[in-house]
């Protein structure tokens, strides 16, 4: 069995819940005792959407599935940060007033083009070899560098002030919780991702995604993608 998967991964499961829940209806579909099954891009546990998940052979093709373009829908809270730049982390409250929605607009839609952004703290990426993630929940200062990304395109859908949302479709390896802390520190107030939906990887959409509770053999059988 070789081919891809979609899957709209819910909110509060891990990329490896779901890896692990697909394995297993692989196992009854094929009789196979490790199948193999991975993904092309991990989604934190709060983030709900688009996970791509790979089967058989196409594990071998993770690298090129993981550097395609993606598209989110993102909630950001302005006037606050957190320590990880999303809603798991500890929150602090700026007592700044909120600059006008104009302001606000204008400094969101900078963003637009290729940009400079250092990944979270809070992120996968190896530092001496070691997760970063790691580093920082050991209390240890983690030095990540800047990388040059491209945020393609950013509609604003809604701005309930804190509140703002909108569309964004940027290149692989952009960090969207990045995106939320660099618009808080150009407007001087903070801001953090307090919500995010990945609805596109490449040419994959969410609309074309399984829910995680209608997976079974059948649903390998017939709605797996390999091509």
């Amino acid at each position: 069995m070789n081919g891809i998967l979609l899957i709209d991964k819910p909110r509060g499961w891990t990329s490896f819940d779901v890896v692990a829940k697909v394995r297993g209806q692989v196992k009854q579909a094929t009789g196979q005792k490790k199948p193999k099954v991975g993904h092309a891009g991990t989604l934190d546990p709060l983030a709900t959407g688009l996970l791509t998940i790979l089967i058989g052979s196409y594990c071998k093709k993770a690298a090129d599935y993981s550097k395609l373009d993606k598209t989110y829908e993102v909630e950001v809270t302005l006037g606050k940060t957190s320590s990880t730049d999303d809603a798991e982390g500890e929150i602090t409250t700026n007592n700044s007033s909120l600059p006008q929605e104009d302001e606000i607009k204008q400094v969101i839609l900078s963003f637009v083009g290729e940009i400079q952004q250092v990944p979270p703290a809070f992120s996968a990426i190896k530092v001496n070899g070691k997760r970063a993630y790691k580093l920082a929940r050991e209390g240890k200062e983690v030095e990540l560098k800047p990388r040059q990304v491209t945020v393609h395109s950013l509609q604003i859908t809604e701005m309930h002030l804190p509140v703002v949302k909108f569309t964004v479709h940027v290149s692989s390896g952009t960090y969207i919780r990045s995106l939320a802390r660099d618009i808080g520190e150009k407007l001087g107030i903070g801001a953090y991702m307090s919500g995010l939906r990945r609805t596109q990887v490449g040419r994959f959409d969410i609309k074309d995604a399984h829910q995680i509770g209608d997976i079974s053999p059948e649903t390998l059988i017939n709605g797996m993608i390999n091509r």
